[in-house]
């Protein structure tokens, strides 16, 4: 399980990450809404270990270990950091996205069995601007997790690609209730979807979450009125 507590990420100017709190167990889906790009990519990147936080925790499976997290998450086509170069062609993403797999796990490490054996022979050939946003996303994906380690998938702003959900919610959902491999699904979104009934968060809720607590702290310590002398006098 992923539990995150007031995480924060300072930038040059403002926030880069303004205090979250959340949670993602395995075997669910959390979608995390957050309006600018650069807040969901730095969500992205705390939550696997990938950049460090300037304050609060996250931890997984009971670990506060940075090094536990980084080996157990992958982040999936995160903007300047992983997506996929527009060059590229699919076959040569899949060879050098095999390559990142530990050699414990790596095998032979050939694209073209491993295209064949995953459902993509249809698309070998393409270049990876010419993907539509569904296969994409299950391309990817499915890259992700040939590192069988893996056990959080961070997606980063799927929605980007298209404002379909049907392009992108049910390979996630999909992935994140496989009963043979039980995954903590997390994914950076522009906005949650209106019939999204799963969990949900929004980047910075702990900032307002604190708020709201030192004012329900405030009122509950404000001074009582004393009291006028007429009620003094009915006393």
């Amino acid at each position: 399980m992923l539990c995150v507590h007031q995480l924060s990420v300072t930038g040059r100017r403002d926030d880069l990450l303004p205090p979250t709190s959340l949670e993602a167990a395995r075997g669910g889906l959390l979608l995390v809404e957050g309006v600018r790009q650069d807040q969901r990519t730095a969500l992205a990147l705390a939550l696997s270990g990938r950049m460090k936080p300037s304050a609060g925790t996250v931890g997984w499976d009971g670990s506060a270990r940075i090094k536990d997290l980084r080996q157990a998450s992958n982040v999936v086509d995160s903007p300047g950091v992983n997506e996929p170069e527009q060059h590229l062609s699919v076959r040569d993403l899949v060879t050098e996205d095999l390559a990142l797999v530990p050699r414990r796990h790596r095998g032979a490490a050939r694209s073209t069995p491993w295209l064949r054996l995953n459902g993509f022979e249809d698309i070998a050939s393409l270049w990876t601007e010419q993907l539509p946003a569904g296969r994409r996303i299950e391309l990817l994906t499915a890259l992700a997790l040939a590192n069988p380690d893996t056990g959080l998938l961070v997606v980063d702003s799927p929605d980007r690609h298209s404002g379909d959900t049907a392009d992108w919610l049910p390979r996630l959902q999909e992935l994140a209730h496989d009963a043979g491999r039980p995954l903590a699904v997390v994914a950076t979104v522009t906005r949650i979807p209106e019939r999204w009934s799963g969990p949900a968060a929004m980047i910075g809720n702990a900032l307002e979450h604190e708020k709201l607590a030192h004012e329900k702290v405030a009122s509950e310590t404000l001074p009582t009125e004393p009291l006028s002398p007429e009620t003094e006098d009915a006393k």
